[in-house]
């Protein structure tokens, strides 16, 4: 048997690759950039550790502890610390913790009294009948009202996708809340029976998932996955073709050696949407590639900043903030990274980890870094109180970040179910087929692999 292709080491590419290579399956991941992990990039500096892409991994599946398990990553695997629970909104330019319960709901001044009435009126609104397929801003208006899609979840879905609740798609972008409604009528009755299927199923949702990282932050689990696969991951390696020949696959690759080929079993492809849409396919009839262009990936930079602790006075006792737009600040959202993992700043010292850009502000995303760090300080000094001049500051600039399941994805989703039927042996896995959390991502690789090597064992028997 020769070996799977894999086009892409990020996680998901990553994570198949280990899991075929578990299972007995030869693989050759192809990376065009010279290091693997994708967004995911941890760096120590100073007493920090700064991440700039995800900063947690959620627990939402045995497949991932599986993976941290058979990597031998558990004696370096971490969990957030639990006195870090709180989430905090932005509202009348203050942060206030998200209630968590229904008694502080009840007392919450993050919401007026109106607008709890509609929540508690949520169980009785009809279900969606599917005239049209609404955005997250059409469901959220129909079901909670204005006040809750300005203050709660427009700043949800900007601190998710960097997106805009006007354009993504409730069906698509949040598939589990349109699915909670369609089967139980609501999203508050369907949130406490769905619990129970979650449990049978040995699954958690992403709300109450534990929050976990590695020692030295989240690249650990991509280089270590890396390194295990040795001489099989090939960096600096850009697929130009892969063709289809009988039961085989041959890629063709530009490398700093110069231009090659080689054969394979088969082929998963795991990079963005829109090198999808520059990849050749030959020896067989594919829908029209160019049309995965259409993903939109808006800009989006995070920028982490450390400051003394004795300059910041909000308490920093949870996960972070999120800010409405409403609210007209630059930051997206800030994580309070010191405050979920040890070590994650010298002692005495915070590290926060905030974002620009993204469908609100795309053009603020791309400014030089400089005055990235003016403009996040000055929204730090009012929201969180900072007084001090930061005593670390470091950034990283994703010019397509996070791909936008937007009203009509559904199209997508079916142009690769397509191209997977006509091109037998091609598979694709990844954030823009099946969610785009790190832990989605994690999942999508487990689980390709196993389908992959599935249609490998019924190729041998045919």
């Amino acid at each position: 048997m020769n070996s799977v292709a894999i086009i892409g080491a990020g996680i998901t590419g990553l994570t198949a690759g280990f899991r075929l290579h578990r299972l007995g399956v030869p693989v050759t991941v192809y990376e065009s950039s010279d290091h693997a992990g994708g967004v995911i990039r941890s760096l120590r500096q100073d007493g920090y550790l700064a991440e700039f892409g995800p900063n947690t991994l959620l627990d939402t599946s045995p497949k991932i502890r599986e993976i941290i398990r058979e990597a031998n990553l558990t004696n370096r695997l971490m969990h957030s610390d639990p006195k870090a629970s709180n989430r905090y909104l932005v509202r009348y330019r203050k942060t206030i913790a998200a209630p968590s319960t229904p008694a502080a709901f009840l007392t919450s001044e993050l919401f007026s009294p109106a607008a709890k009435f509609k929540l508690f009126l949520e169980p009785f609104k009809p279900r969606w009948h599917n005239a049209y397929e609404e955005s997250v801003a059409q469901f959220v208006l129909r079901r909670l009202g204005q006040e809750f899609l300005d203050y709660a979840i427009d700043a949800l879905v900007a601190g998710i996708y960097a997106g805009d609740p006007a354009q993504l798609s409730v069906i698509h972008g949040f598939p589990k809340l349109y699915a909670l409604e369609q089967k139980y009528g609501s999203m508050i009755k369907g949130q406490i029976l769905g619990a129970r299927e979650r449990k049978r199923r040995a699954e958690t949702s992403k709300q109450d998932a534990q929050k976990l990282s590695f020692d030295e932050g989240l690249q650990v689990l991509p280089e270590t996955l890396g390194h295990q696969l040795g001489n099989a991951l090939r960096l600096r390696h850009s697929i130009t073709l892969a063709r289809a020949e009988g039961n085989a696959w041959v890629v063709s690759f530009d490398s700093p050696q110069g231009p090659g080929e080689r054969r394979h079993s088969a082929v998963l492809y795991a990079g963005n949407a829109y090198r999808l849409a520059d990849l050749k396919i030959g020896g067989v009839t594919t829908p029209d590639l160019k049309l995965f262009s259409r993903i939109d990936y808006p800009a989006v930079t995070s920028i982490v900043l450390g400051y003394r602790r004795q300059d910041v006075a909000h308490p920093l006792d949870g996960f972070g903030m999120l800010i409405p737009k409403i609210e007209k600040f630059n930051i997206l959202g800030t994580l309070f990274s010191s405050s979920l993992f040890p070590n994650r700043a010298p002692a005495g010292h915070v590290t926060l980890t905030s974002y620009v850009g993204g469908r609100r502000q795309p053009d603020l995303a791309t400014k030089e870094a400089a005055e990235l760090y003016r403009l996040v300080d000055a929204d730090l000094r009012v929201l969180l109180g900072v007084t001090g001049q930061p005593t670390f500051r470091n950034c990283i600039h994703y010019q397509r970040a996070i791909p936008q399941y937007e009203v009509g994805y559904g199209q997508f989703k079916a142009a690769m179910d397509d191209l997977e039927k006509s091109a037998p042996g091609f598979f694709i896995a990844g954030h823009f087929r099946h969610g785009i959390s790190m832990s989605d991502s994690l999942v999508s690789g487990y689980d390709v692999a196993d389908r992959i090597n599935q249609w490998l064992a019924n190729l041998k028997e045919a």
